[in-house]
């Protein structure tokens, strides 16, 4: 694909600060969030030093070091999600506890801005000599946290902090300086961040540098070392804008590219595009799961071979879903494209989600799509990256469900929902959504402008729906207008404030079959409903044992909703292909280890009177 062919749009992102969330899905979650989640995160980062690291290292605690090198991030991508929710809920108990941590941060920077406890505290000597040892990695975590924190409060403290921190980065690398290849990435990003929250041009300008080092051999360190991982593991082996394919670690891939992605938006420079886009299609057409779950091996946390997608084995780690959103949601604001928020919306429902438990205190690391029994939440973890960036995750939802378009807006995500935004030539509109979504496909957004004005619409169809009805003002919307644009229905009319639009999708259950090349799901299907993923456990079919049963792929399937489980979710009823036809249920994927241990499977057998035609 050419660079003319992927004209930058450069739509803007509705900050979530901006969108008020009252989704019947959404909500409550955002409530566990904030009221048990972040608290488990912060006792847990208290209870295994990742706190008192900053107070040892900034002399105002006795004792040494904790826990490995990267723990430092942890703490930042708490406060970050804390930030968040003090954005829509300000609660001056939390807004204490961290500001008392932000004290001890800024108390552990040293006079020459550079902050990361372990080298402070373990090996001052041996600063920037290990590219793997993510100095830079905690550095970016801090950066995005600061940046948060500023737009939630307004207290500068942190960003002060953040940058002395990146100017320290900046005095130290660069153009004629030393070379730097960070082994994680999150730096780059961060950068991105941290400029527009100052307009200060030099640090997309050396999150630009950063990505440039990638791919000449300036790499050293353990990665570089290992055998089995090399350069590719961490993104090093090629420059990033001769990037072809996924490689490596998963979450490093998926950051390295939400940077390129960021650059190319701050900059205008078009350098990144053609990589961008070769490495989204391989990305999603040959290595990413029915959930949204990308990389297979736990031995690189990352990508092996195109369409190697074992079910059991599957890593799919949660940062890693998470991940993908963050590069997708930049995508589609570069692109205008439909599809990157189509995965947005599959990562946000099932990939990402299935993550963290209903009660918001237990997680999974790894996300597999069959289990045996033996998989099963845990309250914390060693290397807890994946408990801690669900908190800032979760509670920043509300940014991807709007943009803000050349001439409008784009409803990127369906929730019950308002925002605020300006469009046109100056006018401000107020849209709300009104819909009980992903259960329901019907969405009503009401668009109030502050004064009559043309403008555009466009309201996502997503990938998964295959047939849908739009109307405005009560009247089917036919002819050229609404026809489905970049994966879009576009109405551009004049709006008068209380006009409606009214657009229902169509959501039956879908029979879902892999690619002939994923041998592991060879004569086998999954069941997917509107966004939502399915999948069969033990303790709603006592009856059936872990691959020892098999479906029909066209028996009709009964669907219900169900308040009274799982928080609420729609299930489906079917019947055994084989034997006596025994009834079965389905329940989301992402509510699966909720209850009961037992055995969990994504992709079923096919019973014998299997059709041959595809979905």
């Amino acid at each position: 694909m050419s660079i003319v062919e992927h004209a930058i749009k450069g739509w803007q992102s509705i900050p979530f600060s901006k969108v008020a969330i009252d989704d019947a899905f959404w909500r409550p979650r955002l409530a566990v969030l904030k009221n048990v989640t972040m608290k488990v995160c912060l006792s847990h980062c208290e209870e295994t030093g990742r706190i008192a690291n900053f107070a040892v290292a900034g002399g105002l605690l006795e004792g040494k070091f904790e826990g490995i090198y990267y723990n430092d991030s942890d703490v930042y991508k708490v406060l970050e999600g804390a930030a968040y929710s003090l954005m829509t809920d300000r609660d001056p108990v939390l807004e204490a506890e961290i500001d008392r941590i932000i004290d001890l941060i800024a108390a552990a920077q040293e006079a020459d801005g550079y902050l990361c406890t372990y080298y402070t505290l373990e090996a001052p000597e041996s600063k920037w000599t290990d590219m793997e040892k993510h100095e830079m990695y905690n550095g970016g975590h801090l950066i995005e946290a600061a940046v948060a924190y500023y737009e939630a409060t307004g207290k500068r403290k942190l960003l002060e902090v953040a940058c002395r921190l990146a100017d320290h980065y900046d005095s130290v690398f660069g153009p004629d300086k030393r070379h730097w290849a960070e082994g994680h990435e999150e730096i780059e990003l961060a950068l991105v961040k941290l400029y527009r929250a100052t307009d200060e041009e030099r640090y997309w300008k050396l999150a630009l540098w950063l990505l440039e080092e990638r791919g000449h051999g300036h790499g050293v360190g353990k990665i570089w070392d290992t055998p089995d991982w090399g350069p590719a593991y961490c993104q090093d082996d090629v420059p990033v804008r001769d990037i072809k394919e996924v490689k490596g670690h998963a979450v490093r891939a998926m950051y390295l590219y939400t940077a390129m992605a960021d650059v190319v938006h701050a900059s205008g420079d078009t350098a990144y595009i053609d990589a961008l886009h070769r490495v989204w299609a391989h990305t999603v057409e040959r290595n990413m799961y029915v959930t949204g779950g990308i990389g297979p091996s736990v031995h690189n946390e990352g990508f092996t071979h195109d369409y190697d997608l074992p079910n059991e084995s599957a890593y799919c780690e949660t940062c890693a879903a998470i991940a993908m959103v963050f590069w997708n949601h930049r995508m589609n604001l570069l692109f205008g494209d439909g599809k990157y928020a189509d995965i947005v919306e599959r990562e946000m429902y099932n990939g990402a989600l299935s993550g963290i438990s209903l009660s918001g205190d237990k997680f999974f690391y790894v996300n597999p799509l069959a289990s045996k029994g033996e998989h099963h939440r845990v309250d914390w973890f060693g290397t807890s990256c994946c408990p801690t960036n669900l908190a800032r995750f979760l509670p920043s939802i509300g940014q991807y469900a709007y943009a803000a378009t050349d001439d409008g807006v784009a409803v990127n995500q369906y929730m019950n929902s308002e925002t605020v935004l300006e469009v046109g030539c100056g006018s401000n509109v107020k849209l709300k959504q009104t819909t009980a979504y992903p259960w329901d496909g019907r969405i009503e957004l009401t668009v109030v402008p502050d004064r009559t004005d043309k403008f555009t619409i466009k309201l996502r169809l997503p990938g998964w729906c295959r047939g849908y009805k739009i109307s405005a003002q009560g009247e089917q919307v036919s002819g050229l207008e609404g026809r489905p644009e970049n994966g879009y229905l576009v109405l551009n009319r004049h709006w008068v404030p209380g006009d409606s639009i009214v657009l229902e999708l169509d959501m039956p259950v879908e029979v879902v079959r892999s690619r002939p090349e994923v041998e592991a799901n060879l004569g086998r299907f999954a069941l997917q409903r509107g966004p939502v993923v399915y999948c069969i456990e033990q303790t709603d079919n006592p009856g059936l044992s872990f691959d020892g049963f098999a479906l029909s792929a066209h028996e009709p399937l009964l669907v219900e909703h169900r308040a009274d489980l799982l928080g609420g979710v729609t299930i489906l009823h079917g019947k055994e292909a084989d034997g006596d036809g025994r009834p079965c249920v389905f329940i989301p994927y992402y509510a699966w280890d909720n209850r009961e241990a037992g055995f969990m499977q994504v992709w079923v057998r096919e019973g014998e009177d299997r059709h041959l035609y595809k979905y």
